[in-house]
């Protein structure tokens, strides 16, 4: 399952003085006869991840899907 989000700032890591990052807008990819679908109330928008990976885990785990069937896309911010 293909999923897109755009990234918004986050804050440095408290723990381990790195950037994190924030998802602005998460949604199911558009297919041909598909618009996207809007999925961002599903997570926190607030929580800072550190990768990526995390919040491919993340949605993965939120989801009930096996985390191989969990594909993710960075996409510019509208």
């Amino acid at each position: 399952m293909l999923f897109e989000y755009t990234r918004r700032r986050g804050a440095r890591s408290p723990v381990t003085d790195a950037p994190t990052f924030r998802v602005g807008r998460l949604a199911k990819a558009a297919t041909a006869d598909r618009a996207g679908t809007d999925l961002s109330h599903l997570i926190d928008r607030s929580y800072n991840y550190h990768s990526p990976r995390e919040l491919h885990w993340h949605l993965a785990d939120r989801l009930g899907l096996a985390p191989g069937a969990v594909t993710l896309r960075e996409t510019a911010a509208a």
